[in-house]
């Protein structure tokens, strides 16, 4: 049997359960296992040995015991996703995931106890398949500004370009930019590395005219490919304040032949939540221009109807948040039909994010969802990879 490359962590109550869940690992392939009862002792582990890719908690989770492990592990920083060895109710799940996510880690699932060779090793090989959280289990160092400048300077920071999908015909209808650091190197770094030292260093106009400067090349090319392809970038609701923002992007336009209409700005809610004093006029300006407007990472915040009423969105981005768990929580099927609901009442179209199964795509189908993005249609690629994966994505929604 070839051997998982995981390192997985047990929590137990007893040193006997923690030693019958280690022979059933690595009956699963799962070369490094290790067994702790007490969170001083797993503690003690990680300090002594790094951190671990999964961690499988055997405790019946409403007890104290079980709480306390589970936040001590959290605040390590080194424990990967957590499976649970226990059937959990729906809510039970629901609460469970809310604080492990509170705490800085992922659910990975809940399975039955006496726990299977076979449906143990399946779930592991799963999760190795699964989207990588691009920050790692490691804490992200962040670059210095230095570095960060040197890299907007020698254009390290390339434009990534991820699909936005309908979910019936698998059709693309938009791509939204992404930065990516190509450092010389470390290889292809993640937002996290850098994004921070941007903001606060003045830097996003810099990046954004940058990756205006990449989308509108990317919008050419693909018309002379035959696709209309509308392309979304972030946008930061401080930029909006500068009176000359909407003008240096009219001229980009204008310097590249291409409509308004070609684009999507993106703004969080927690973004417009830090701004309240957003500038209205510089968003008036721009749906005049005939850019879109899309309220991102909708529901992460708490005045997302008051903001909808207040400034000319035209697109809502439901928060990934509520599509995990989505097959098995009413109370996230229940948010997703609100917002839908909600959307069609208001005209404006909903996008939702973070779909990465087949099973997901079909209960949003389900709700009357008709646009999403995430991994299961496509990851984050370069403009040349996003050209190629239209040019085969035509013939594929030509026979769906």
């Amino acid at each position: 049997m070839p051997m998982l490359p995981l390192r997985i962590l047990v929590l137990v109550e007893t040193p006997c359960s923690g030693s019958r869940l280690a022979n059933r690992l690595r009956q699963a392939g799962c070369q490094e296992v290790f067994v702790a009862t007490q969170s001083v002792h797993a503690l003690a582990f990680l300090k002594q040995n790094g951190p671990v890719d999964i961690t499988l908690c055997d405790l019946p989770m409403e007890s104290t015991h079980a709480q306390d492990l589970v936040q001590t592990m959290g605040r390590s920083g080194m424990t990967g996703p957590i499976i649970i060895s226990r059937t959990l109710s729906a809510d039970t799940r629901s609460m469970q995931g809310q604080l492990i996510s509170l705490l800085g880690m992922a659910l990975q699932d809940d399975v039955s106890n006496p726990l299977q060779p076979g449906a143990l090793r399946f779930l592991l090989a799963k999760h190795l398949n699964e989207p990588i959280n691009e920050t790692g289990v490691l804490p992200v160092v962040p670059a210095t500004e230095e570095e960060v400048r040197r890299a907007l300077a020698g254009h390290q920071l390339r434009t990534y370009f991820q699909p936005k999908f309908n979910l019936q015909t698998g059709e693309v209808c938009s791509v939204e930019a992404l930065a990516r650091w190509h450092h010389p190197f470390k290889g292809v770094l993640p937002p996290s590395v850098f994004m921070s030292v941007i903001e606060q260093c003045g830097l996003l106009d810099e990046l954004l005219f940058q990756q205006l400067e990449h989308c509108l090349r990317l919008q050419r090319q693909a018309i002379n490919q035959g696709f209309a392809l509308n392309v979304a970038l972030n946008l930061h609701a401080g930029q909006l304040v500068k009176p000359e923002l909407t003008g240096q992007i009219q001229s980009a336009l204008v310097a590249h032949d291409l409509p308004g209409s070609g684009l999507t700005f993106e703004l969080t809610e927690t973004g417009l939540l830090e701004e309240p004093a957003i500038s209205l006029e510089s968003l008036v300006r721009l749906r005049m221009m005939g850019c879109s407007l899309s309220i991102d990472d909708f529901g992460a915040g708490f005045s997302s109807l008051q903001r909808l009423c207040q400034l000319p969105f035209n697109e809502i981005k439901l928060d990934g948040e509520f599509v995990r768990g989505l097959e098995h929580e009413p109370r996230r099927r229940a948010v997703i039909s609100t917002t839908l609901a909600l959307g069609e009442a208001l005209g404006m179209s909903v996008v939702v994010e973070g779909i990465e199964t087949e099973e997901q795509r079909k209960v949003l189908l389900e709700l009357g969802c008709k646009q999403g993005q995430g991994y299961l249609c496509a990851r984050p690629m370069s403009a040349a990879s996003l050209l190629n994966w239209l040019e085969l994505q035509r013939g594929i929604t030509a026979n769906y």
